[in-house]
């Protein structure tokens, strides 16, 4: 039977490989797309280009990776002094796109940057850089050097859709990132934080499947609870004969 589709935004980076250097390249770390397989899905990877959001309509789910931070012009503020250089190309398309779900009811995984970015999609705001609110130490267990995703103990909602997969009680997620939710955009509510971190937003019971994790489920490999969440969910809503094939969600 046929698997849902399920597109992931993409990077426009400079980048090493091959024979190449300094080259201008659309990337995707894998894991994003061993997630998505392993789930049950079959990933798309979506370029962040002008009129990329077109192929949404073919999609049955969207996973809005992570990635430098959001430009906050997005959201009415002047960048701080530790904001990321804005990739004002990929912030369009990636907009573009989440809306373009958003509209169609598909069901949608916002990780990390993709979390901050739903928010902001809804009219929320973000916090330029955590040491700033919650101080250095209380920060650094949420970004603990380049490259690196430190376990963090996230407190999650019973009976919200992050809950309903990951189970009740703490759960340990790996995290990096230097910023957050800040004003929660409308029709959102926080489902999972760490300390006063949020570290989770879903829509509300009744609402299309959508949630955002500012953690980063694709960097554990054995633990497909959230992707098969969304797959299953991409799948019921596509229709009887492709949520048969959908895998159970669960560990």
């Amino acid at each position: 039977m046929t698997r849902p589709l399920i597109g992931v935004s993409c990077y426009v980076e400079r980048a090493d490989y091959w024979i190449m250097r300094d080259d201008d390249v659309v990337l995707l770390p894998r894991t994003y797309v061993d997630m998505v397989v392993a789930a049950g899905g079959v990933p798309v990877l979506l370029a962040p280009v002008a009129g990329a959001a077109d192929a949404v309509d073919a999609l049955d789910g969207l996973v809005v990776a992570g990635g430098p931070d959001v430009d906050p012009a997005r959201y009415g503020r002047s960048p701080g002094p530790h904001t990321d250089p804005p990739r004002t190309e990929r912030d369009a398309a990636d907009l573009a796109a989440l809306r373009r779900a958003l509209r169609r009811g598909l069901p949608v995984l916002g990780v990390c940057r993709g979390h901050q970015l739903l928010n902001v999609a809804l009219g929320g705001t973000l916090h330029q850089h955590l040491p700033d609110v919650i101080g250095e130490r209380a920060a650094a267990v949420h970004a603990a050097g380049p490259g690196i995703y430190a376990p963090v103990d996230v407190a999650v909602e019973p009976g919200s859709r992050v809950g309903d997969a990951l189970g009740a009680g703490p759960v340990r997620v790996r995290c990096h990132h230097h910023q957050a939710v800040d004003r929660l955009g409308d029709g959102l509510r926080v489902t999972a934080r760490h300390g006063g971190v949020v570290e989770a937003v879903e829509t509300a019971p009744g609402a299309p499947w959508t949630v955002g994790v500012q953690w980063h489920p694709e960097r554990v490999p054995g633990d497909l609870r959230l992707a098969r969440a969304l797959v299953a969910a991409a799948a019921a809503a596509r229709g009887p004969a492709l949520s048969a094939s959908a895998p159970t969600v669960g560990p």
